[in-house]
């Protein structure tokens, strides 16, 4: 046994004594150290060309980097979308904002004796909106209108906005009366305002002092504001429901004080279903020396039922004036929780009208609406109109929204303007309106609009009758963004 493990030892030891041998024999010599440092060098050289080449490209990406930014600096910022077109300053002080709707109608109406434009087509309104603000804190408006074939211009008005407590406005533009006045078109319920309407100034030129007192931090105001918004202006002075001379030019020395405020008291407290409740008051007062020849109020289906166009007496003449004091009241209301929309508003107005020197009367007219919605769909209904869940889509399950709705409005006109103001056998004393309405938001930009309106009058016709009733089908296709 000794033997054996003597004799493995060694046999080891002279396998590995010839590998030794053997790594000898392959290995090669070892180059001088000039060599070496020439390689040395070659690889330092190399590296450093790399890095300079990489610096110089790096450099190069930095300026274009640099350079690329200050372009962005100064470069406007533009887009679009489905509330309009906008541009913009790169430090987002100035922006502009292009919008606009047209409304285009169809009118189907039957009964009324004066009818001589039965059923029609007609744009209603082609409205292209100019809108900004400048420098942060002034804003301006210029909205023209080009429905008729006339081009009329609506708004043109600056608003400082530095305070949102105490802003400042002014140009032409609606003064603060009427809850549904004050609403834009795109957003009414039914395809006409309702009579109180008729008896407030359209447009008008003046200034205001105006403010948001107490804006709303947890939920959005169905119509926007805070707690309380408050207006006081001075106007050149508008009959009821229009403009004088397109609004532009004052047509006598007296002026018209404005007022109104609203309130939505219960925004952030109280019972929720009344976070969407608000009221408010608002009035004028002044003074008309202008010409009413060429007021009137019409129906839904723009069809005059009375003119200030008084009998002949001989030695009168012919046209009556606003020639006195003019003062209006109108309170007003509206309620939305929900799918469920509410207006209420009221106006009186009472002024002192003149036909020669020696006729004179003291006219109090007023009239009042109450009108009611429901979305069908679910959506919230809103003073701003509908924003639908699911607008339409052709390839999908969107239907857009679906609203309904009901009016009842009324007008009265003083008996003692006839005969000697009004002649009572072509103009009416009173009319009274109930509506039914079916709105379609298809989606933010398009709404389809059906009206169903019945009108009963008291006067207007010969030997003191009745003017026929009107019945009046009404649709609208509304475009806006």
């Amino acid at each position: 046994m000794h033997h054996k493990r003597g004799g493995g030892v060694r046999l080891r030891h002279a396998l590995v004594a010839g590998a030794l041998l053997a790594g000898l024999w392959t290995t090669p010599a070892p180059a001088d150290d000039s060599e070496v440092k020439q390689r040395i060098d070659a690889l330092e050289q190399e590296l450093s060309e790399l890095k300079s080449q990489m610096a110089v490209k790096n450099k190069a990406e930095e300026e274009k980097a640099k350079e690329e930014e200050e372009k962005a600096k100064h470069a406007p910022v533009y887009g679009g979308g489905s509330e309009g077109f906008f541009i913009m300053s790169p430090d987002r002080e100035n922006i502009l904002f292009i919008r606009g709707y047209t409304q285009f109608d169809f009118r189907a109406v039957a009964g009324k004796e004066s009818d001589t434009n039965s059923n029609t087509f007609a744009f209603r309104r082609i409205r292209p909106v100019f809108e900004g603000t400048l420098l942060n804190f002034i804003d301006f408006k210029i909205m023209p209108d080009f429905a008729g074939g006339t081009a009329t211009l609506f708004d043109a008005f600056t608003n400082v906005h530095y305070f949102q407590e105490a802003m400042v406005e002014l140009g032409k533009f609606k003064p603060p009366t009427g809850l549904e006045r004050l609403q834009s078109p795109r957003n009414l319920m039914f395809l006409e305002r309702a009579y109180p309407t008729q008896l407030l100034p359209n447009r008008d030129l003046g200034v205001q002092l105006w403010g948001i007192l107490g804006e709303a931090k947890n939920v959005s105001a169905p119509a926007g504001g805070g707690y309380l918004t408050y207006q006081f202006g001075v106007f050149n002075g508008a009959p009821d429901n229009t403009s004088v001379n397109n609004g532009d030019t004052a047509t006598s020395n007296s002026k018209e004080i404005v007022g109104r405020v609203f309130a939505q008291p219960f925004l952030e407290w109280g019972p929720t279903f009344l976070r969407g409740f608000g009221l408010g008051v608002a009035g004028t007062y002044g003074r008309q020396d202008q010409s009413l020849a060429n007021l009137k109020f019409t129906t839904s289906a723009m069809d005059t039922f009375f003119t200030y166009t008084p009998t002949v007496v001989k030695g009168l003449p012919s046209t009556v004036m606003g020639d006195g004091p003019q003062d209006r009241i109108t309170p007003q209301a509206y309620f939305y929780y929900g799918p469920f929309g509410l207006m209420a508003e009221y106006v009186e107005q009472y002024e002192r009208l003149t036909r020669g020197p020696t006729l004179d009367v003291d006219e109090v007219d007023w009239a009042w609406q109450v009108s009611t919605s429901w979305v069908l769909t679910g959506e919230n209904a809103s003073y701003d109109g509908v924003i639908p869940r699911s607008p339409l889509t052709l390839h999908g399950d969107g239907f857009g929204a679906w609203e309904i709705a009901a009016r009842y409005h009324e007008i009265t006109l003083d008996s003692d303007l006839f005969p000697l103001f009004a002649n009572p056998s072509s103009s009416a004393r009173r009319a009274r309106s109930a509506t039914v309405g079916l709105n379609w938001y298809i989606n933010r930009n398009l709404k389809m609009q059906f009206n169903y309106e019945r009108t009963l009058f008291q006067g207007g016709a010969p030997k003191g009758g009745d003017m026929g009733s009107e019945d009046a089908f009404l649709t609208r296709f509304q475009l806006a963004f």
